[in-house]
């Protein structure tokens, strides 16, 4: 097989595969919109990879992470597909094998999801099915199949131009059919519209209005209040799970005296509540923008809890979402005062689907990996010696209670700063106890103490900033927080793992 002849080939078993692939994908939107060939492969690459690995992704690709997870797979997919195509030249019947055994892969992984279907291993069916079908012919309109004599100049160049305009058609198809499939997404449809045509109860209890002078305006300071498509999204699904509203219910069961049931309608029919609280994700490392504050309108986890009337010897809450993800939660964490709710609101509109719609939890003081389950479905009362949650079982800490930690957004890392007045500002936390003073170093001098803004509650972060006269030269700027307990942060510099990061945040500015 000459090199020309092998070229062909690799391309005949790229094509096979993105038509496979694609209608795949056709069919997935058609009747298993959770059951993309891709998607589900990817969620059990997810499951697979040690922590190391997705602590190194997030940290890389931050709120990108699925996007560059797909990215790679469908690198990886191509490169194999192209391998196939060789090994069917070279071996015939053998591409046409390990394309259905792709599909097999396939139907196993979409098989497994928490929220699989009926009709879950049917897209990864028809996946492998229409690649192993194509593969074939493909490869023999290249001329390189096995035993096959060659072609004269003229007929070679006849057939290279057809295996071209076939291996074209092949690759379009399956690019028009992934296209098609990601405008049909029936479910995702029907979910927006409800979605779109959700209006929000009146709160029973409504924020408290921000105080004067939380906000202190300083360009380039993060906003009090983070816009939704500006909040962070760190989570283990790769395609948002769709959940009808009109379908949802949550259970609550365990350790309890009595289950509960609570359906959507019953949820909007309680006395919601608004409240301002500020999430963080575990793999924040300092200084990161793995942060955000929202007003959130829902229900006291607390009052559904104790319907139900916990154990006396139960110790944590295992929330579980539409997708299969779970978290635990000390269970004294959800029975106590703080606003530790079942979210249906973020920001005066109905949750975005991306963040959890359209139920959620909002749980202040710790971090999202153990309470701030998305698309929640499920509340089983236990104890942490006898059941963990997703990222416990990857060797992350079981409570995750939030650090004290500061960050400096004014000026920013690569900021040339002009000599003169300035000013030096962030934002610092520790939800559910609060910050009290926030001091600032400067090419390590003395400790200057920032102005604080008003905090909304104990729950979310606060702003700070500190008047600076820039002189020329290279400066280091830190800074730290002190909490309403006394608490000072901490200078031991400390990775995310397992239990959040610590240090204290620094950038280097140059003055001209």
């Amino acid at each position: 097989m000459g090199g020309s002849t092998a070229w062909r080939a690799f391309l005949a078993g790229i094509a096979a595969v993105v038509l496979g692939a694609g209608i795949g994908e056709l069919a997935a939107a058609a009747f298993a919109p959770a059951s993309s060939p891709l998607a589900a492969i990817g969620d059990v690459l997810i499951d697979l990879a040690p922590p190391w690995a997705k602590e190194w992704a997030i940290g890389l690709f931050g709120t990108s992470d699925k996007l560059a997870l797909l990215i790679a797979i469908a690198l990886v997919l191509l490169a194999v597909a192209g391998a196939l195509g060789l090994l069917e030249a070279r071996f015939a019947r053998i591409g046409v094998l390990l394309c259905a055994a792709l599909g097999i892969v396939g139907i196993a992984a979409a098989s497994s999801r928490a929220d699989a279907t009926g009709l879950a291993w049917a897209p990864s069916a028809v996946a492998g099915a229409a690649a192993a079908f194509t593969i074939g012919p493909l490869v023999r309109r290249a001329g390189a199949a096995p035993g096959e004599p060659a072609a004269q100049d003229g007929a070679a160049g006849m057939d290279r131009r057809r295996f071209f305009a076939w291996a074209g058609a092949a690759t379009v198809i399956g690019v028009a059919a992934a296209v098609g499939g990601s405008l049909l997404q029936t479910g995702a449809r029907t979910v927006t519209a409800a979605r779109r045509a959700l209006h929000l109860p009146v709160p029973a209890r409504a924020a408290a209005p921000i105080p004067p002078g939380a906000e202190l305006r300083v360009p380039g300071l993060a906003p009090l209040v983070t816009p939704n498509e500006r909040f962070y999204r760190i989570d283990t699904a790769l395609l948002v799970p769709q959940v009808d509203p009109a379908q949802w219910s949550l259970r609550i069961h365990g350790m309890v005296d009595h289950e509960v049931t609570l359906t959507w309608a019953q949820l909007l029919a309680l006395p919601l509540q608004e409240s301002y609280t500020t999430l963080a994700c575990v793999s924040n490392e300092v200084g990161g923008e793995l942060i955000g504050n929202a007003k959130w309108l829902g229900y006291p986890i607390r009052h559904l809890l104790a319907q139900a009337g916990p154990h006396a010897d139960a110790d944590m809450v295992l929330s579980r979402s539409a997708d299969g993800f779970t978290a635990g939660t000390p269970l004294e964490v959800l029975t106590d005062q703080r606003d530790a709710v079942l979210a249906v609101g973020m920001n005066d509109e109905p949750l975005p689907l991306e963040h959890g719609f359209p139920v959620r939890m909002v749980v202040p003081g710790l971090y999202g990996y153990v309470s701030a389950t998305k698309w929640v479905v499920d509340l089983e009362v236990t104890r942490f010696d006898r059941a963990t949650g997703y990222w416990t079982t990857q060797g992350w800490a079981p409570r995750g209670p939030i650090k004290l930690e500061s960050r400096i957004d004014v000026p920013g890392a690569v900021d040339t700063v002009a000599a003169g007045p300035t000013v030096i500002a962030g934002v610092a936390w520790q939800q559910h106890v609060g910050v009290s003073r926030v001091e600032v170093s400067i090419d390590d001098g003395a400790w200057q103490t920032a102005e604080l803004a008003s905090a909304i509650s104990d729950d979310t972060w606060v702003q700070w900033r500190l008047p600076w006269t820039a002189t020329s030269g290279h400066h280091v700027i830190r800074c730290r927080a002190t909490s309403r307990s006394g608490q000072v942060q901490t200078a031991r510099q400390a990775p995310p793992a397992p239990d959040g990061a610590t240090g204290w945040p620094q950038v280097t500015v140059q003055v001209p």
